[in-house]
């Protein structure tokens, strides 16, 4: 199923999108229309064959998908000045933090499929962790979508009451793995590496044990038993680590960047 693909939105997100589609042949590069006020910034897509434009309304004319990219603030004004060209053949995606299925619904005053989408940064390289939420929408319209953000990396359906939990442990997540892998550089370096030797080591460590859990679809305690040998220096290590309050620590980090969102 091909539809014509309209971003709203040529900046940092929007581009690692298109950039995403492009790259996994999701759709040909003609299929996808960009919007942004400064499109010089865009010459990369437009010799790659995507059609680069400052008119949202002919953009959104044009299309079928059409992925918000902007920032939260330029929401109600864009979606007003859009409206009259959304129609019933359209499937609306955002990708706003902060902005809900509602809102966007109130502003639009129209019933259309409507979807919230929270991916992070990793989207940048298509390995990223998108959470997706619908309202008024098909199987068909679900499975498109779903299937479009699934060549950005891996793709999970949820209630829209879970958004917030997912952007802490899907898009703050991010910075919370970067800042575990950071220590385990520092760690290595005291014990001996250079910078460079250990960032490769921890870095490609995290990512095999990821994809251990991801591929074998087993739990990380099962995972952690195959490299604890008794009297062993990784469980001596570990046993350190949860002394000095590891697993508290991040979950305490976890919440208390929910209870921001939530409560501000």
């Amino acid at each position: 199923m091909s539809k014509k693909i309209a971003i709203i939105g040529g900046g940092n997100l929007g581009t690692a999108i298109a950039e995403g589609l492009i790259k996994s042949k999701f759709c040909k590069p003609s299929d996808i229309t960009i919007t942004k006020r400064n499109i010089t910034t865009l010459d990369h897509l437009v010799k790659e064959g995507v059609m680069v434009t400052s008119d949202n309304n002919a953009a959104i004319r044009s299309s079928e998908l059409v992925i918000m990219a902007i920032k939260p603030f330029q929401v109600s004004e864009v979606l007003n000045s859009v409206k009259k060209d959304l129609t019933a053949r359209h499937i609306l995606a955002s990708v706003v933090t902060g902005v809900l299925i509602n809102d966007i619904a109130e502003i639009i005053k129209k019933k259309i499929p409507v979807c919230r989408a929270m991916p992070n940064t990793a989207i940048a390289i298509q390995e990223s962790m998108t959470c997706l939420s619908f309202s008024n929408a098909s199987a068909e319209q679900i499975t498109f979508v779903k299937g479009l953000f699934e060549t950005l990396g891996r793709v999970a359906i949820i209630d829209e009451k879970l958004m917030d939990a997912a952007t802490v442990l899907g898009a703050c997540g991010t910075a919370y793995a970067m800042r575990y892998i950071r220590a385990n550089i520092q760690g290595g370096i005291e014990i001996g590496f250079d910078a460079a030797t250990a960032t490769l080591i921890a870095a490609q460590t995290v990512n095999g044990a990821a994809e251990l859990l991801l591929q074998k679809g087993t739990h990380p305690e099962q995972e952690i038993d195959k490299v604890t040998t008794p009297k062993g220096c990784t469980i001596a290590g570990l046993n350190e680590m949860e002394h000095q309050g590891f697993s508290s620590s991040l979950i305490k980090g976890i919440a208390t960047s929910y209870n921001k969102i939530v409560k501000g």
